[in-house]
């Protein structure tokens, strides 16, 4: 949205419509989700006003969405696992970097840590920074 001016009293009037706040629930994340679905689908018939209004409710739900839904980081051996099957690798084509196939065994179940020359050796394997094994 450009720099449109917006009537504050229509705006208001928006407002008192979608009533947005902070989503705190399932419930009023899912309502907020309706309201942002009518407003879209007015498309190039929507006034400045509601798409001022659009951009506060699409702000409010990502900020509830990143509270409720952040997916943590994956550990170093869960990286590695999930990259030895999105590249249909087994554990015996990870003996080179590591020399032993119990080796490779106690990383991938995330028994043993990764060191800094293998994390060098996966990351050139995987073409992804080392960090993601450290």
């Amino acid at each position: 949205m450009g720099a449109l001016a917006i009537d504050d009293k229509k705006y208001a009037r928006v407002l008192a419509r979608v009533l947005p706040r902070v989503i705190v629930t399932g419930e009023e994340h899912e309502r907020m989700l309706a309201e942002v679905e009518k407003l879209m689908d007015r498309g190039e018939r929507r006034s400045a006003e509601e798409d001022a209004a659009l951009d506060l409710m699409v702000r409010l739900i990502k900020d509830y969405e990143e509270a409720h839904h952040a997916l943590p980081d994956p550990s170093p051996h869960q990286m590695l696992a999930y990259l030895m099957e999105k590249r249909g690798l087994k554990q015996a084509d990870l003996v080179p970097i590591f020399k032993s196939r119990g080796y490779v065994s106690d990383v991938v179940h995330g028994k043993r840590a990764i060191s800094k020359a293998n994390a060098k050796r996966l990351a050139a394997l995987f073409n992804v920074p080392a960090d993601l094994f450290i």
